[in-house]
């Protein structure tokens, strides 16, 4: 992967796709694979995808809030407008989610206009659904990580736990809405150029 990855330098800035479902390790392997590139003496930096929740007042109003982190609670305009504004380089401020707060915070971020390599980690970036579709052809190289539904109800009801909820409601929110997006993404995938198990070893699969 790192040998294709310095192949495509050069021409303008280049957009890694990092995807997969909920808790399969998107966020943990994007900051492995940025942290590498800089070692190897390329410019990149993480982009989540996770700042363009709609807010939850906004949710409230159309009944979605059960369903926080389904494709239909993300600003998916923004984010595909995000993406294009990235491949054309330069400097792009962008919005970053506070998990603790539960909310958006806008400007949060921003990529430098000397970025070589963006690495844009979410859920929905290789999917096959109206809309969502139009973010394919923007990646220059784009990764699944493969994660068994056992593992992801496991570590959902983990993260849940750590953010204060009781065993009860932390496996009622992993099973009513983690899983149920889980299985809407597995099946809508598109391909990847590279496919990674959930229990990668950075060393081995780079």
């Amino acid at each position: 992967m790192l040998d294709h990855l310095r192949r495509l330098q050069g021409g303008g800035r280049k957009l890694v796709a990092v995807a997969g479902p909920p808790a399969s390790g998107k966020s943990t392997f994007a900051a492995l694979l940025c942290d590498t590139l800089t070692r190897e003496g390329m410019q990149a930096q993480t982009v989540p995808m996770d700042g363009f929740h709609l807010d939850n007042r906004l949710l409230d109003a159309r009944g979605l809030r059960a369903r926080k982190g389904a494709p239909e609670t993300f600003d998916m305009q923004g984010f595909v407008a995000l993406v294009q504004r990235l491949k054309q380089g330069g400097d792009v401020v962008y919005p970053v989610f506070d998990r603790k707060g539960d909310l958006a915070v806008a400007g949060a971020g921003i990529v430098t206009s000397g970025c070589e390599f963006a690495i844009v980690e979410g859920n929905y970036l290789l999917f096959d659904e109206p809309h969502w579709a139009a973010l394919a052809p923007l990646w220059d190289f784009s990764i699944w990580i493969e994660t068994p539904l056992p593992v992801i109800q496991e570590r959902c009801i983990a993260r849940w736990r750590k953010y204060g909820y009781t065993p009860e409601t932390a496996r009622s929110r992993a099973e009513g809405n983690d899983l149920v997006n889980a299985r809407r993404i597995i099946g809508a995938q598109l391909r990847a150029d590279m496919t990674l198990a959930h229990d990668f070893a950075f060393g081995r699969s780079a």
